[in-house]
């Protein structure tokens, strides 16, 4: 909390934090004024409602299938590979992405030819029109199973005379995942979706840092990876400590409306 003083000082090294000048709100004036700043907030946000419409969602929908696996080995080996890529770092994820989508070695051009053609040239990663597409599908396979883990410790907990009530009612396991094992994670599912909305203004720097390059800034340059070109290459520290500030206001924000409007949800459905 102390080095929030940088955003509304012209900081030197070389005086300190109290010794450098106070120059008020100039560099969120700057900010505001500044167009890749603009872009960098917009790409946030973007990547942060794919991430919750197409990402959030699957460990849900991962750990509702486990749970209907009924051979105990094969239950644990599927945990156990899905699991795996969460301890992988994003350099390796990267290198996968490199080796699976190069349209020139890339393991989909060698095995289906699909990047032969002219129209699939272009490597996908420098295709901005590919490039969110391939950070949300990287999202997700790295971190379905570790995600899952929370919501299968919730169903853990489900009262088993709910799911004999719900056989002598005639409910098939479908139905039964529906109107049984699905509400009763609901309240754990609204708490990481607050968390989650909390969130929307930061972005997973290494995965983004490690896949993006010049041609993708258009749709992949963050918040993140604005502040540590412009904080580290070209060192405005108060700058860049203003944008961090201005993220900070703004997920605060957003993690107290996302827990009132959760609290009215929770009193219409309970």
């Amino acid at each position: 909390m102390y080095g929030i003083l940088i955003a509304f000082k012209q900081f030197n090294p070389l005086h300190g934090i109290w010794g450098s000048k106070w120059i008020g709100l100039q560099n969120f004036k700057e900010l505001f004024d500044a167009a890749f700043f603009w872009r960098a907030f917009k790409n946030t946000v973007m990547l942060n409602l794919y991430q919750i419409l197409f990402a959030f969602p699957g460990p849900i929908l991962f750990a509702l299938l486990l749970n209907e696996l009924r051979s105990v080995v094969f239950k644990r080996w599927m945990q156990t590979i899905a699991y795996f890529p969460h301890f992988l770092s994003w350099v390796v994820v990267g290198g996968f992405a490199v080796a699976l989508l190069s349209p020139n070695t890339g393991v989909l051009a060698t095995v289906t030819g699909w990047f032969s053609a002219e129209r699939y040239s272009e490597f996908l990663l420098t295709d901005p029109q590919a490039f969110r597409a391939i950070l949300i599908g990287s999202e997700l396979w790295k971190n379905l199973g570790w995600g899952a883990i929370i919501y299968l410790a919730a169903i853990t907990g489900v009262n088993p005379d709910y799911y004999d009530a719900a056989v002598i009612d005639g409910a098939g396991r479908f139905k039964q995942a529906i109107h049984v094992t699905l509400p009763a994670i609901l309240p754990t599912i609204v708490v990481l979706l607050v968390l989650r909305i909390g969130n929307m203004m930061g972005s997973d720097f290494e995965q983004i840092y490690v896949l993006y390059s010049p041609n993708v800034y258009e749709v992949g340059d963050v918040l993140s990876t604005y502040v540590f070109r412009l904080g580290l290459f070209q060192g405005k520290y108060s700058y860049t400590t203003a944008v961090g500030l201005f993220q900070s206001v703004i997920g605060f924000a957003l993690i107290v409306l996302a827990n009132r409007l959760s609290r009215r949800a929770g009193g219409a459905l309970w």
